[in-house]
This record gives C-alpha cells, sequence and structure tokens, in this order.
C-alpha cells in the first residue's frame, strides 16, 4: 500500500482528498495528515511515495518545506502533487518557485475534485518516475521511457505535465518554455486519443459541443465501443544532451497529413483546427507524422542558456538497446553487473518456469544475485524492445558511497518485489489447494 502524505490545514481540500482518494482507493492508498510542525519529521521517517502539498494554504511555511527538500537529496523520493489557488498565485509563478522539486502534477483548487484521484493514481502506476528523475538527473546525461494512456484526455494533460516537467528539473527549459511544451504535448496526446483511437472529426466534434456537450462524454460514447476502448496511445521520451525525442502513437487509422497540412495554410493562424500541430511545430526542431498518420516524431531544442550540472556517477556507463527477444542473461551465469531499466518489458524464468514480469517501474533487473555475488537465479528476455543501462559493481558501489540515501531506495525495491513474491507463492498455494480439493472428496 502506497503512502500519501497530505500537507495541507484547508480542510476543505483535505475532504475532497479523503472522499477522491481516501474512499475510492482505500486498499491501494493509505492518507496521512501532518501537522504543521511535524511535516519535515514526516517527510523524513515515513518516506511516502506520494505528497499532496497545498501551496497556497498560509498555515504551511511552504518555503521552507521547499527549501528543505531542494537541499537534501534524502527527500527526493517522493513525487508531489501541487495544489494551488489561482487567485494568489499564478501556474507560471509557482513553477519557478517550484524548480528542482519534484512537481509531477500542479493542480488549481477548481481542478481537485476532477484530477486529484487521477494525477495519484498516475503517478503511483509510474513510481519509477520520482526515482529516475533523481537518479538519471545525476547520474545519466540520457534518459528514456515511455507511457501507455488509455482514451480519457484529463489523463493526457497530467502525462504531458509529468514529461515537461522532468526537462524543467534536469535544467534543459525554462519554466516558461516547460509551460508551452506541457499545452503542446497535451495537444498531440488528445489528437491521438480523440482522432487517432475514437476517430472523431473535426465537424463531428463541433456538432456535439453545439448540443452543449463536452469532448470527455464524445469519448465515452465511442467507447462504447469495445474495440475503440481497447485502443491506446503510447508516449515515448528519449531525452538526450542537446535535444529530446517525444514519440506519439495512436492504434487508430491515421489521417491524411499532406490533406491536413494544406487545410491549415488556408485556415489560417487563428483556427482552432490543428491547433496542436500547429503549436507543435512552432516549438520543435522536427515534427513529422508517418505516411499513415497514427504516429508524430517531435524533436524538441533543449535550451542552451540555462545553467544546468554535468553529469556524473554512471554517465559513461555502457547503454544497451535491446530488442524483442534479446536475453540478458542466463540462469547459472555470473552476476558481475546491474542493469538499470531505462525501457521495455522483460521476462524472468526460473527453472524454465515464467514466473514474473519487469518494467521501469522495478528501475533494475538482476540486482538480487549481482548484490549477493551469487549466479543468475533466473533468465530474464526481453518482451519489446527497450533500453538497458549496464552497470558495474565498481561505479554501483562509488555511487552509493557518495549518495548514501540511494541504498534505503534500492531497499524498498527489494522490500517491494519480495511482497510480490510472497503473494505468488500464497495465491499459487490457494490454487494448489482448490485443485487438490475435488481429489480428497
Amino acid at each position: 500500500m502506497n503512502l500519501v502524505g497530505v500537507i495541507s490545514s484547508d480542510e476543505s481540500v483535505n475532504e475532497i482528498v479523503r472522499t477522491e482518494i481516501g474512499e475510492a482507493f482505500r486498499d491501494q492508498f493509505m492518507l496521512a495528515f501532518p501537522k504543521e510542525d511535524e511535516v519535515l519529521e514526516f517527510l523524513n521517517f515515513d518516506l511516502p511515495e506520494i505528497v499532496i502539498c497545498n501551496f497556497s494554504d498560509p498555515a504551511i511555511d511552504v518555503d521552507s518545506i521547499i527549501q528543505q527538500v531542494r537541499d537534501d537529496a534524502w527527500l527526493h523520493n517522493f513525487g508531489i502533487v501541487g495544489v494551488f489557488d489561482p487567485q494568489q498565485f499564478s501556474e507560471e509563478v509557482l513553477l519557478k518557485k517550484l524548480q528542482n522539486v519534484n512537481i509531477l502534477a500542479l493542480l488549481n483548487r477548481d481542478r481537485i475534485r476532477s484530477h486529484i484521484a487521477k494525477s495519484v493514481q498516475i503517478i503511483s502506476e509510474n513510481r519509477q518516475i520520482i526515482f529516475q528523475n533523481e537518479l538519471s538527473s545525476r547520474f545519466f546525461e540520457r534518459a528514456s521511457g515511455s507511457f501507455t494512456i488509455d482514451n480519457d484526455i484529463l489523463a493526457a494533460s497530467i502525462y504531458a505535465g509529468i514529461a515537461a516537467t522532468m526537462l524543467a528539473q534536469r535544467g534543459y527549459i525554462n519554466p516558461d518554455t516547460k509551460m508551452q511544451l506541457q499545452l503542446c504535448l497535451s495537444e498531440l496526446l488528445v489528437n491521438g486519443i480523440e482522432h487517432g483511437n475514437c476517430g472523431i472529426t473535426y465537424e463531428e466534434k463541433s456538432a456535439f459541443l453545439e448540443k452543449g456537450l463536452g469532448v470527455v462524454d464524445l469519448i465515452a460514447e465511442k467507447c462504447k465501443d469495445p474495440k475503440i476502448a481497447a485502443r491506446r496511445v503510447r508516449f515515448e521520451y528519449d531525452i538526450q544532451p542537446h535535444e529530446t525525442r517525444f514519440v506519439i502513437r495512436d492504434e487508430g487509422d491515421g489521417f491524411d497529413v499532406s490533406g491536413l497540412t494544406e487545410k491549415l495554410k488556408t485556415e489560417g493562424e487563428m483556427s482552432l483546427h490543428g491547433r496542436g500541430i500547429r503549436m507543435a511545430a512552432a516549438l520543435a526542431t522536427k515534427l513529422a507524422y508517418n505516411r499513415k498518420g497514427n504516429t508524430v516524431v517531435m524533436l524538441f531544442p533543449h535550451e542552451e542558456a540555462v545553467t544546468r550540472n554535468a553529469p556524473a556517477g554512471f554517465s559513461d556507463e555502457e547503454v544497451l538497446v535491446v530488442k524483442k527477444g534479446d536475453i540478458i542473461f542466463r540462469e547459472g551465469e555470473s552476476s558481475n553487473f546491474l542493469y538499470y531499466i531505462s525501457s521495455g518489458t522483460f521476462s524472468v524464468f526460473a527453472k524454465a518456469r515464467h514466473v514474473g514480469m519487469l518494467s521501469p517501474a522495478d528501475i533494475f533487473v538482476g540486482e538480487m544475485s549481482f548484490l549477493l555475488n551469487n549466479q543468475r537465479s533466473a533468465t530474464v528476455r526481453a518482451e519489446q524492445d527497450g533500453k538497458l543501462i549496464k552497470i558495474s559493481r565498481k561505479s554501483f558501489v562509488s555511487v552509493i558511497k557518495e549518495f548514501p540515501h540511494y541504498g534505503i531506495f534500492l531497499s524498498k525495491l527489494l522490500a517491494r518485489k519480495l511482497v510480490r513474491a510472497n503473494v505468488r507463492n500464497v495465491l499459487t498455494q490457494q490454487r494448489l489447494r482448490q485443485r487438490e480439493r475435488p481429489a480428497s472428496t
């Protein structure tokens, strides 16, 4: 169960959180509401996975909390969902204030009820981002990953915010550009959901809106078709030293790319039709669709004027680009290397039996035998294309010595894997007992 800390003395905000998260996800999230004078102790010793912070709460010393989190690497192990009053702060001002802090979603008060549960759910499902953002910004010059998004335009804006925030926190873009990128990515993701997966035409959408209904309602109507409901949008990012490559791919039938390009030229800049494409073209050094029209690649340049620290730690380690079916290592081999999962999914086999799956949420593969100096206890196979960073024992130990708090992160990862293994064992035993009952009667 994930621990969610709520830093707020505003009971109206707290009640929404209790209702939308505490009641709806009571088996998944445990809520804690530390008092104003207990906040830093809570963050230091309770180790929450997610923190909801009311940045407009006058009873909270927000500046002190921000400074503590910014200065203390120990406190970089959780993701923050920020809540604010737009009459007190503009989002741009608040984002500048929150640079280099793990803000993964920022909601104004009007959006708390509709977005808070979704934000927490998405961050929980992608909790590796919290770890990877801090780890990769310190130790890797490059980072990559992917999200799989269902047909929910509210979720699209959250994923866009996470991606843009990663670049801002790593020092590749300034807060003003961050807002433009977030809006641009959100538009492209929504296009993939609306026009790609759901096949909604511009004329159909306009007619629906004229009836006083919303786009969310139209998408819900389309998703009554099981085939459409099963479609997903894949959102990939690859952060390189001087630019980030974004790829957005839907599962729809595509569209006439050349025809839309000509239509945008005739409609002019003020038309809402194709707004996301125009925004992306203005920000990107390259924007290209595939021939079918269901995949767009965007190359986004980093801002050289933004000050950032040189990468350290694992930056010189070997990057492995793996293909589906590749064997990472085999059972019984020596375990001289640890693998950091940048992207992809991997099957684990022990004694030729499939025993589990690994993804970026697991952060590492092969850490058990690596830490115990044992031979590999399982075979690991790539189930899709991905990237791994091969880390030597010397590099790993050196980094742990310099940043000992990563030892705690690793302990939490191992604990989660042990819990999952225990649950699998219990379920296996239950199935075996059920099979044995008919034979004994």
